[in-house]
């Protein structure tokens, strides 16, 4: 078994908590030793008591898995021997109500991938990004459609 930590810290600044008037800015730390600012989401929480320029879980939730499908993406290419010298997904992530609850229903993953050297068939390249969600831990631990879309 694994196991993995974050420490989530927020402190009543200057405001009023009983009313609701207090900033939703919080940090996030990890065993790495790096801080993140994070915050609620502006989309959630009106200005000034969400950061704006601060990550919000929702932000974040779909950075991680796009970064988890990235990391076995290339993963399988290298086990190919299949050259790749950059990777870049513009991820989307969408917030819906889904049977009376709002949740991040959607994510999906646009992924432009360069390679070096012989570029893969259309067919291989959806085939490693489909094995790469298979593996995917975080694809595999939610109920988001996590979606491929391939220009």
């Amino acid at each position: 078994m694994t196991t993995f930590s974050a420490q989530v810290a927020w402190k009543l600044g200057e405001g009023s908590f009983i009313d609701g008037r207090y900033s939703r800015g919080h940090n996030w730390t990890f065993d790495g030793g790096i801080t993140v600012p994070a915050s609620a989401s502006p989309h959630n929480v009106p200005l000034p008591y969400a950061v704006a320029e601060n990550v919000d879980p929702e932000e974040a939730y779909v950075a991680a898995l796009s970064s988890c499908h990235m990391l076995f993406y290339l993963w399988i290419a290298s086990k190919k021997r299949i050259g790749i010298d950059s990777y870049v997904d513009d991820a989307v992530g969408v917030m819906e109500k889904v049977d009376g609850r709002i949740m991040v229903s959607r994510v999906e993953l646009r992924p432009k991938v360069g390679y070096t050297g012989e570029v893969p068939s259309r067919e291989l390249e959806e085939h490693m990004h489909h094995q790469a969600h298979e593996l995917c831990f975080l694809a595999n631990s939610v109920k988001t459609v996590i979606e491929i879309r391939l220009d």
